[in-house]
């Protein structure tokens, strides 16, 4: 019986050991965005865009107020979490927003649904964010 409990002993220390040894990763977050036709769109289907003036590696948009009313946001939800080419930055409001390699993504108002591309080449500023 003796040997049995110390058997045993050892092989739950081994065990123990070899569990801890072995480290889990979670899973890359999943991009942000979905890819149709080409260009990026929201779990929506709605094409997102670039404004040139957002300067890249900002972390600001320069799109607020009745900017934004016309080129909404594409918010970043509390639990998301940057990885890869997209970040989130905060906005002059305090909300969260998507960013692809540090450019700030948005809606289009206009855009009536998902494939509309209406936004992009609007005054030679606005352009389809592409992958």
């Amino acid at each position: 019986m003796k040997m049995n409990r110390i058997s045993l002993a050892l092989l739950a220390s081994v065990t123990l050991a070899a569990c801890s040894a072995y480290e889990t990763r979670p899973a890359a977050p999943a991009a942000p965005v979905a890819i149709s036709g080409g260009m990026l769109t929201g779990s929506n289907g709605m094409t997102l865009y670039t404004f040139d003036k957002d300067a890249a590696g900002s972390g600001k948009s320069v799109c607020n107020d009745a900017c934004a009313t016309n080129w909404p946001p594409f918010l970043a939800a509390s639990g998301d979490r940057a990885s890869g080419d997209y970040s989130i930055i905060t906005r002059d409001d305090g909300r969260k927003q998507w960013a692809l390699k540090g450019k700030p993504l948005y809606y289009w108002v206009k855009d009536q649904k998902p494939g509309d591309r209406t936004g992009d080449g609007v005054n030679n500023v606005w352009h389809a964010a592409r992958p």
